[in-house]
């Protein structure tokens, strides 16, 4: 019987259950199958019941910056109200629009969901908790990750309706251009840590790597709210100008599915952020008691996730133009700027220098780009208020 261990308890559960199961005779293959199988359909009931508690955090957080109360009437502090929206999504009534691909149509929310789900097979919530560590988790969550564009252009295109048609469309300007600064800015915390493995960049985190790489964090994170399609970018489903955007014509539990996707992938972008930027399940005492990583690992997810609403309940929506503007105009070339730079810098580092100091190294790199954009910034818009000032003065002479 394997030993169980209170600092690695949920593996030493693992090995228990398996250890049972070859008890009764069951083959090594069949007992390793089960053993995937149970730790598979936990982390899923996880990842499809987080967003109940984000949801109300998200609500009573949002009411008390508007000076509201939020949930307050099911439950104590408004506890179960998801759990009744749920009850009320499940009796409404299941429409599918006259002329709709009804296939795509009703696999799009579904695709959706799995294809967040499906990045949480690579994130480690401990040292020794992690669904599969492979050496590329980095890439697998971005190419696993873009599928629910994909899910998001099936359903607005399945829809037959104008409004849908026109949300899909914004997916291709909006999601599909976001994934380019993205991709670049995890692009130097692996090169920080010469790994793709998810395990092995948090492991090489002795000092987070948003003081080595504080701009990278920040347009990782930029990205992330713009790929998931949240406020200020929330243009996909923007009520004022397309009605709700891709999933007008969905009903009942299907438009709950949708809205499940959504939360999650947002909770998901959260994980990632801290797990690639401020060192994922590390932390004091990690080393005696592995299990102590996943209260680290969670804090820190629900203090970017904290971030993530201030800026959703802030700042106001932007224009089309305006979002396609940020993401070529700024992000993508000051995303490449601190890749090339970091790489230079670091690559120039002596290597017997220590953890701390190459870390404050590459921040020092940071702040000159950060000096350098905003004199740049405010060298356009000394020239563009020159330019305004000369029609100006034109329009008035006539």
């Amino acid at each position: 019987m394997p030993e169980v261990r209170l600092g690695d308890l949920l593996v030493s559960l693992y090995d228990l259950f398996g250890w049972g199961l070859s008890e009764i005779g069951l083959n090594p293959s069949v007992v390793s199958i089960l053993q995937k199988l149970v730790a598979a359909f936990i982390l899923t009931n996880f990842c499809l019941l987080t967003p109940l508690l984000t949801i109300w955090l998200e609500r009573k957080v949002s009411a008390r910056f508007q000076d509201r109360l939020g949930p307050n009437r099911v439950g104590p502090f408004g506890l179960f109200q998801g759990f009744a929206d749920i009850v009320k999504l499940i009796t409404k009534e299941d429409i599918t629009p006259a002329g709709a691909d009804k296939t795509v149509f009703n696999i799009g929310p579904v695709i959706a969901v799995a294809s967040v789900v499906g990045i949480w097979a690579v994130i480690p919530f401990a040292s020794t908790m992690v669904g599969t560590d492979i050496n590329v988790g980095i890439l697998y969550s971005v190419a696993v990750g873009a599928i629910g564009t994909l899910a998001i252009m099936m359903g607005g295109w399945a829809s037959n309706n104008k409004y849908a048609l026109l949300g899909s469309f914004r997916t291709v300007a909006q999601l599909v251009s976001y994934e380019v600064p993205m991709i670049i800015a995890l692009l130097i915390p692996t090169l920080l840590a010469g790994s793709m493995s998810m395990n092995t960049i948090v492991q090489e985190q002795q000092v987070w790597f948003v003081v080595a790489a504080p701009i990278a964090a920040l347009l990782f994170l930029i990205s992330s709210i713009a790929e998931v399609g949240r406020a200020p970018f929330d243009l996909l489903e923007a009520e004022s100008e397309i009605v709700a955007g891709f999933h007008v014509e969905y009903t009942g539990m299907k438009f709950g599915v949708w809205m499940l996707a959504e939360f999650l992938h947002a909770f998901t972008i959260c994980a990632l952020t801290a797990v690639v930027f401020l060192g994922g399940w590390r932390g004091p005492w990690v080393d005696q008691y592995p299990l102590l990583g996943v209260v680290y690992f969670l804090t820190k997810t629900y203090f970017v996730s904290m971030i993530m609403l201030w800026i959703r309940v802030t700042v106001p929506r932007v224009r089309i133009d305006q979002m396609n503007d940020l993401n070529w105009k700024f992000l993508v070339p000051l995303s490449l700027v601190a890749l090339v730079v970091t790489a230079l810098v670091d690559k120039s580092i002596p290597v017997d220098f220590s953890i701390g100091s190459r870390s404050l190294i590459l921040f020092l790199a940071n702040m000159v780009i950060v000096v350098a954009t905003l004199l740049v910034l405010r060298g356009i818009s000394r020239k563009e208020q020159a330019a305004q000032s000369e029609l100006q003065a034109e329009v008035n002479s006539i």
